[in-house]
């Protein structure tokens, strides 16, 4: 019997030893700390020598930046996303600019060197923008001339910390050298070893791991348990660039200007008669000087004798420019890409400012594309600085702010310029598909908080219209024309039209329909539509009133206007 039990012993105990031998294994397998590392290049994507991966604060971005000749570079957009957007290439003059409140600064793609405006010039040493591959490339060191960031570069891979903002930040201290792995698990693979007393910064705490960053801009995780003395720092921001101060002519009091629609010299002449029944009205803005060329040729109609005219009356005079009423066929798009011809248009605009003794320059370009939209703002950049040093009022008309009309940057114009008026008009068009207000109140209103959201509101004057549209509808057509106040209530009149009040758009409402079958509409434009405006305009305290244009009002506006200038 006993020999039988022996062996049978033996047996089981071999199997217990062997199993506990296999569970000692998986356990081992399942619990020990792998060694195995990452793949460095995969781990930041790195494609070639050149390539350096970004770590934007503490989050690596989709962006890449290049390494080249021991310089690091990032292309032009996300020079402008992330650092400062007001570089602009102009590609047709093969130029990078950076235009300040004083002067243009021009660096020719490919170059070492740049000038400025003020016939200042330095060499860096270093090529300051470059193509590759058509995509335009900036140097970092030369970018931060004039943005307050900091950067550096590590190597094997190529990788770099960029860092934008300061916010405080929680930090630690590993207690003893363990691993940075890519994910929180010990299985996971290992990206650098982490020595005893490194600092990391603490970017998400789990139960068991914590996601980390190294000074060396490795985002991974590390053990709870290897982390000790957790505290808040606070890194001292980077404040090298001082930007210069956009100063602005300001008036103290609320502005109301009105537009004069001038067709050629002898219009000037109307000046007398067209102020004739106004109150209150301190600036007047002339229809004077066109652009009549893609080399920047600037047409004048204005005369002295008007601006003292207008002085003797106590108004100033705002000049208007524009690009749309030259008869000559010429490429808008074509000027605004070269800085000779912005120049050109510049200079002669402040010649004939000078010689005539206005008091400032308004800019209506329209219809502006949005491929230009750029070369369109550093137009307004440039046009400020001269501006600026004549001590010329500088005031921009833009359509009520739209997604379709982004590209104007309203925000960038708050800054560059003295004053931002929204034409607060044509929202129904001659072109509309259906029959509307010229400039219901909702329209109004949303033009004025979408501008202020962007724009100090003290800069910001809304432009009323002094015309409404009649439109016929028959037979499925839509037309229409544009007429005064004045006529349009003659045409009410005379065809015994019933108005009443519309509250959605904030104006009186009538139409009726003819014997033919066409139906006309009417949304009327007069002293109790304007005071709803106003009313709005009051509520978020802009800068005051414009209207377009004189001539065209009921002499009862005028008391409506008054009051609220005169308050």
């Amino acid at each position: 019997m006993k020999k039988k039990v022996i062996p049978a012993i033996i047996i089981i105990a071999l199997i217990l030893v062997i199993g506990g031998i296999y569970a000692g294994q998986i356990a081992y397998q399942r619990y020990s700390y792998s060694t195995e590392k990452a793949d460095l290049n995969d781990y930041y994507d790195i494609t070639s020598d050149t390539d350096v991966a970004i770590i934007l604060g503490n989050e690596r971005i989709e962006e890449r930046a290049l390494l080249l000749d021991g310089h690091y570079y990032m292309d032009f957009p996300s020079v402008q996303k992330y650092l400062n957007d007001r570089f602009y290439y102009g590609k047709s003059d093969n130029t990078l600019f950076y235009t300040t409140a004083t002067k243009v600064i021009m660096a020719q793609i490919g170059a070492t060197s740049w000038s400025d405006s003020d016939g200042n010039t330095s060499d860096e040493g270093y090529v300051i923008a470059r193509l590759e591959n058509d995509t335009l490339y900036l140097a970092l060191d030369y970018v931060k001339k004039f943005a307050n960031f900091s950067f550096e570069g590590f190597e094997s891979p190529n990788h770099m910390q960029l860092t934008t903002s300061w916010e405080d930040e929680n930090i630690a201290t590993i207690n003893k050298k363990t691993d940075l792995r890519l994910r929180g698990g010990v299985k996971s693979e290992i990206l650098r070893p982490l020595e005893k007393d490194e600092t990391v910064v603490i970017l998400e705490e789990l139960e068991n791991w914590t996601k980390v960053k190294t000074s060396d801009a490795y985002i991974g995780y590390v053990e709870n348990k290897r982390l000790t003395d957790i505290t808040t720092r606070s890194p001292i921001p980077v404040e090298d660039y001082v930007p210069g101060e956009y100063t602005s002519i300001r008036r103290d009091h609320k502005i109301n200007l009105g537009f004069h629609n001038i067709g050629g010299v002898a219009g000037n002449d109307t000046i007398t008669s067209i102020l004739a029944e106004s109150k209150s009205l301190n600036v007047i803005c002339p229809t004077w000087y066109k652009l009549s060329g893609e080399g920047g040729e600037i047409e004048s109609i204005g005369t002295a004798g008007y601006v003292k005219t207008a002085h003797d009356k106590g108004l100033e005079v705002w000049a208007l420019v524009d690009n749309f009423t030259s008869r000559n066929d010429f490429s808008v798009s074509e000027f605004l890409a070269h800085y000779e011809s912005r120049q050109h248009a510049i200079n002669s605009l402040m010649e004939y400012a000078l010689a005539q003794g206005v008091d400032g320059i308004n800019l209506d370009f329209e219809t502006i594309a949005s491929e230009d939209g750029q070369s369109y703002v550093e137009f307004v950049r440039e046009l400020s600085i001269a501006c600026r040093k004549n001590n010329l009022v500088f005031s921009i008309d833009n359509y009520v702010p739209m997604n379709f009309n982004d590209h104007y940057n309203i925000r960038e114009q708050g800054i560059v310029a003295d004053y931002v008026i929204i034409m607060g008009y044509d929202e129904h068009y001659s072109g509309s598909a259906e029959a509307g207000s010229v400039a219901s109140l909702s329209y109004v209103e949303n033009g004025i908080k979408n501008t202020i959201a962007k724009v100090d509101p003290s800069k910001v004057i809304n432009a009323v219209p002094f015309y409404t549209r009649i439109w016929h509808t028959s037979n499925g057509s839509l037309s229409s024309e544009a007429v005064s106040m004045k006529i349009a209530r003659e045409y009410i009149s005379n065809h015994n039209i019933a108005m009443s009040w519309d509250v959605n758009a904030g104006q009186n409402y009538g139409e009726y329909t003819s014997s033919d079958g066409t139906l006309h509409q009417i949304w009327m434009e007069d002293a109790e539509s304007i005071g709803q405006k106003i009313d709005s305009m009051k509520a978020q305290n802009i800068a005051g009133i414009a209207a377009w244009s004189l001539g065209m009002e009921t002499s009862d506006i005028w008391d409506v206007i008054s009051s609220y200038i005169e308050e």
